[in-house]
Formats: C-alpha cells, sequence, structure tokens
C-alpha cells in the first residue's frame, strides 16, 4: 500500500475521532477519544491537513522552539479569502498578542507589562474579599437546595478581579461576560459557520467598547492598566491611531483571556473536588494542599485543549514530513495524561512529585496572566473548604460544543 493511501486512511480514521469529539458525550470526556488518537503515535495526520501532536516532551519542544511560530496576520491572508482563517474575528485576534511572533510579540509584551509578586500581592486582598462575598451568596442559593456554581461563583469571580483591574463599570461585566463567550469561537479549532458569525457579532461590539474605553482614558487617565497603557504607547508609537489601537489590543486580550480560560480552570478545579469528596477535609485542615491540588487540576483536564503552531521550515516530526507554512495542534489537553510522561497518568494525584502540564502554553507565548489565575483558583479552594460544608455534584454538568477552549454550561451542586 501507497504512502499516501495510508495517509489517506490515517485521516479518515481521525475524522471519524474528531466526529465523538463534537457529540456532547465527547465534550463531557473527551479523554477516551485522545487515547485511540495517541494509540496512532505522537503525531498523527489531521483531518484538514498538518498534523496532530499527542507527546508531552513533543508538545512542549514546540512550544520553546522558534522553528515553530504562531499562525500570524500574514499566515492567515495566506490561507484565502474563503478560508475560516480571514473571517473579521479571527483576523481581529491576529492583531493580539497570542497571535503574534518576534519582533512584534516582544514589542507588544513589553509593553503589556506583567503581573509580577507585588502586583499580585496587591490583588489578593480583593480576590479573597470577592471570592467571600461570591460563596456567602452560593450559601444563601444553598439554602433552597441546590445552586449553580458556574453561574454564581466560577463565571463571577474573573470578571470581578479584571473588570475591577482595568476600572471598568461593574453594570458593563454581564454584557462583556456574553461577548466573550460568543467571541472565543473565533479561537476555536473547528468553528462552524454559525459560531463564526456569533464572534464576529460579538467582535464588532467589543471593538466599539474597548476604542470608547481607550478614548475615555486618553482624555481623563487615572490609576489603571488602561491608561498606563496609553503612556507606553505613547512613548513607543508616534502615530496616535495605532497607538490607541495597540492599547485597545492589549484590552481585549486580557479581558479575553481572563473571563474564559479562568472561569473554566476554576469550575473544572471544583469539580475534581466534588468528584473525590475525600479531598475536602484535608485541604481544609491544610491549605499548604490547594496549590497542588490546582496543578493537578490543571493536568488533569485544562481550560485550554488544543495550541496550533505553523511551521517555519520544511523538516520532520517522528517521521511525519511537514512543509513550512504547515500546521501543528499540539494536543495538550491530551498530553498532561501522557503515560510517557507520568506515572500513572490516569490517576488524579495531588501529590505529584513532578505535575508537569502545559496549561499556560509554554516558550515565548507562556500566559501572561497565569499568576492571577492561580491567585483565584487557590483562594477559591481555600475558601470553599473552609467556609462551606462539603457539597456534592446533583447531576454532570452540560458542556459548550467546543473542541480547543473547554467549558462549562453549568454545575449544579448541594449540600452533602
Amino acid at each position: 500500500m501507497g504512502t499516501g493511501t495510508v495517509q489517506s486512511s490515517d485521516r479518515r480514521a481521525t475524522v471519524s475521532l474528531f466526529s465523538r469529539l463534537r457529540t456532547a458525550r465527547g465534550q463531557s470526556d473527551p479523554f477516551p477519544v485522545y487515547e485511540e488518537l495517541r494509540s496512532r503515535g505522537r503525531v498523527a495526520p489531521a483531518p484538514w491537513g498538518g498534523h496532530l501532536v499527542m507527546g508531552f516532551d513533543l508538545c512542549d519542544r514546540l512550544l520553546r522552539s522558534r522553528e515553530w511560530a504562531e499562525p500570524d496576520q500574514r499566515w492567515r491572508a495566506r490561507q484565502g479569502r474563503s478560508s475560516r482563517w480571514n473571517t473579521p474575528s479571527v483576523r481581529e485576534m491576529g492583531h493580539t498578542l497570542p497571535a503574534l511572533n518576534p519582533p512584534e510579540h516582544t514589542r507588544v509584551r513589553r509593553a503589556a507589562g506583567s503581573f509580577d509578586r507585588g502586583s499580585i500581592q496587591q490583588m489578593s486582598k480583593g480576590v479573597t474579599t470577592t471570592t467571600i462575598r461570591l460563596l456567602d451568596a452560593l450559601a444563601e442559593q444553598l439554602r433552597d437546595g441546590e445552586a449553580d456554581f458556574n453561574a454564581v461563583v466560577s463565571e463571577e469571580l474573573p470578571v470581578a478581579v479584571i473588570g475591577g483591574w482595568l476600572g471598568i463599570p461593574s453594570a458593563d461585566w454581564p454584557r462583556l461576560r456574553e461577548l466573550t463567550h460568543d467571541q472565543v469561537f473565533a479561537q476555536e479549532l473547528l468553528p462552524s459557520a454559525s459560531q463564526l458569525a456569533l464572534s464576529d457579532a460579538a467582535t464588532r461590539e467589543l471593538r466599539a467598547y474597548f476604542m470608547d474605553l481607550v478614548r475615555e482614558r486618553r482624555a481623563r487617565p487615572g490609576d489603571d492598566p488602561v491608561s498606563r497603557w496609553i503612556a507606553t504607547w505613547d512613548a513607543i508609537e508616534p502615530d496616535r491611531e495605532k497607538a490607541d489601537a495597540g492599547v485597545y489590543y492589549l484590552a481585549l486580550f486580557v479581558l479575553l483571556a481572563a473571563l474564559e480560560t479562568t472561569t473554566s480552570m476554576l469550575s473544572m478545579a471544583v469539580l475534581a473536588l466534588l468528584d473525590r469528596p475525600w479531598w475536602w477535609d484535608p485541604l481544609a485542615a491544610d491549605p499548604e494542599l490547594v496549590p497542588a491540588f490546582v496543578e493537578e487540576s490543571l493536568r488533569w483536564d485544562p481550560p485550554t485543549h488544543v495550541i496550533t503552531r505553523v511551521a517555519t521550515r520544511d523538516g520532520e516530526l517522528d517521521g511525519a514530513a511537514y512543509r513550512a507554512g504547515e500546521t501543528v495542534h499540539l494536543m495538550v489537553g491530551a498530553v498532561g495524561r501522557d503515560p510517557e510522561r507520568h506515572r500513572d497518568a490516569e490517576q488524579f494525584d495531588p501529590h505529584r512529585s513532578a505535575p508537569g502540564h502545559l496549561a499556560f502554553s509554554g516558550g515565548i507565548h507562556y500566559c501572561l496572566g497565569a499568576p492571577v489565575a492561580r491567585l483565584e483558583a487557590q483562594t477559591l479552594l481555600r475558601e470553599l473548604v473552609r467556609r462551606l460544608p462539603r457539597l456534592t455534584l446533583v447531576r454532570r454538568p452540560r458542556w459548550a460544543p467546543r473542541i480547543a477552549f473547554r467549558r462549562l454550561l453549568d454545575l449544579d451542586v448541594a449540600p452533602a
């Protein structure tokens, strides 16, 4: 049998597996499908071209390698007008930090700054206060029997933390959260036409909102990140319109990343605890165990399951040939359970000596907001087990129809 026939057969088999990922069962538990994909090797042909990478060490190496780039604006433009890569919302995301390559990425990352230890310490008190307020609201609802943890706590904490940090009025938070859930389809692995239409509409509204915010802060600067970004961009970009656009793309990126992935991270960490109630009392008795529990939940089921990269030159991956400009899709949701990386990979074990996950990506694109996300998740678990009696899962949660970006639609809980 010729190589082309073998690859065609492999691609058809992978199509079948990805069809299963799109079902309700596949959304709730994609890991059996990942195991079948892994059985085909660390590198497998993707149904739409390019390759899927299933090995932890290989994904880690590609994320750190300068030979693999983001699918940036120039690459997207070459895919043609009819490609999903050239819909309005996808083109807009091509200007944000995660889609940039050096030297532009270096320039924008420096302008963005970082969440250093001092910044995290300053945010910590506000995160704790907000977490306690939300858990009190949850406790109030639980008096009637059950409550949706996702809606009451996980959806509210990230928007309060980042919305407050950016100086966005709290009245605007609910709408921005709704727009974020629609906009993320522009970043999905295989978005449908209807999903991209939702993303296009959400992106238009988000652009109008944040450009107004930038103009307002330029007219009346304050002690907030947007005002500081304006000053930074003015110092490096003489064109006022380009400077304002740079600030807009930073604000848009921070909001989208903070609301979408952190919300999922919070609910999934709590779901991991609800599925393992024997951990409730040990976490309450020893809060120092909480960070390890959070890291293990990120290994077990991270908010982002797929990261895409583009080859900058021809080469081979585990014997699979690729050409410059071809994509690889790093299955980071699967590699957390790679048995070549982790002993007893299918066991949830916060006591692992080296947890190891790629939930926050790697290399120069390591997540800017990882310290804030960890702060929120650790604070939430500490306060949850300290303030509330043990909770139980009322019913299995529903999941949004996605592959790359995991999202629980509900997390119904009740007192145990």
